[in-house]
């Protein structure tokens, strides 16, 4: 079995769709995608500068879209889908919950609200590297904020009042440094309820249908197998922690063959090699990557059927 995992905010690269909208077919699926999200896509992923790429409104759709240029090809043969915040919904279409154009307008509906309630307060997110984990979390809650991702050991997000932000990078945890990050708001917090519900909206006018094979949620790492319990969790999400450090224990523990990385991939290419080096991890980038992902998938399948033969 193989396993593909999809990016979220911060991965986005300008110019990032412009080798693959030289296919006609990925050009126009592309449109159609910008008329569902009321957003020109082709732009944001050709000529949009780095600035208007990083506007929650339009990173969202983008990052989406940009990772199911690949569905086509590799969704049916998924067994594991997993991703990163707003790329849970990319993962939920690689999964069979979402089509691919519900699930790029439930992005742009998502982004623009989430940009919406970033102007309700002056808030934004910074990375603590290293330090105790125990220790790290009291000081986010000491200063009133939050602990908002779990990327893995020693990588955790938090988000709140920019003051207060600044007073945890002027003191950090002992043995942690602080890096803020060029962010609107306090993402997966409280301070995004007014998006939670305009999401929720969206959500519940869009159909969902069980998942095929195992998709992971961002609220724990577990599998999800019921399509309303799924609406629920991406709903919650906006408002919650992202433990994407469960996730990627819930992989491992899962042993796929292979694990693709969506383009853009490098971010949790990297963070997956790190955190658990024995699995076998493919990169997406190009639209020529393709041929090679489907290569690589056929040759793990290929690896694992001596162990089920006669199953």
């Amino acid at each position: 079995m193989f396993a593909i995992m999809a990016p979220g905010q911060g991965s986005q690269t300008p110019g990032m769709m412009a080798g693959w909208l030289r296919d006609p077919v990925h050009a126009e699926r592309v449109r159609a995608w910008s008329e569902a999200a009321d957003c020109d896509l082709v732009h944001l992923g050709t000529r949009a500068s780095a600035a208007e790429i990083a506007r929650t409104e339009n990173t969202q759709p983008l990052l989406v879209a940009q990772g199911l240029l690949a569905h086509e090809a590799l969704a049916a043969g998924a067994a594991v889908a997993a991703g990163h915040s707003v790329g849970e919904l990319t993962a939920a279409a690689y999964a069979g919950v979402l089509t691919p154009v519900d699930a790029v307008r439930l992005a742009a509906v998502r982004g623009r609200a989430m940009a919406a309630a970033c102007a309700e307060a002056p808030t934004s997110m910074a990375a603590v590297v290293g330090g105790d984990e125990a220790r790290v979390l009291e000081r986010i809650a000491e200063l009133g904020l939050y602990a908002a991702t779990f990327n893995g050991p020693g990588q955790i997000v938090a988000a709140g009042l920019t003051e207060r932000l600044q007073q945890l990078a002027a003191a950090p945890p002992h043995g942690s440094t602080v890096k803020p990050l060029p962010v609107a708001g306090a993402f997966h917090t409280p301070y995004m309820e007014s998006a939670r519900q305009a999401f929720a909206a969206a959500a519940a006018a869009t159909d969902f249908a069980a998942p095929r094979g195992a998709l992971l949620s961002n609220a724990d790492g577990e599998v999800v197998t019921d399509p309303e319990e799924v609406r629920r969790r991406l709903v919650d999400q906006v408002v919650r922690p992202v433990r994407w450090d469960l996730c990627l224990h819930t992989l491992a523990r899962l042993a796929p063959g292979l694990t693709v990385s969506l383009p853009p991939a490098r971010t949790l290419a990297n963070i997956l090699k790190r955190r658990h080096p024995e699995l076998d991890v493919l990169a997406v980038n190009t639209a020529r990557d393709i041929g090679k992902a489907l290569v690589r998938v056929g040759e793990s399948a290929r690896k694992e059927e001596p162990a089920h033969a006669g199953v």
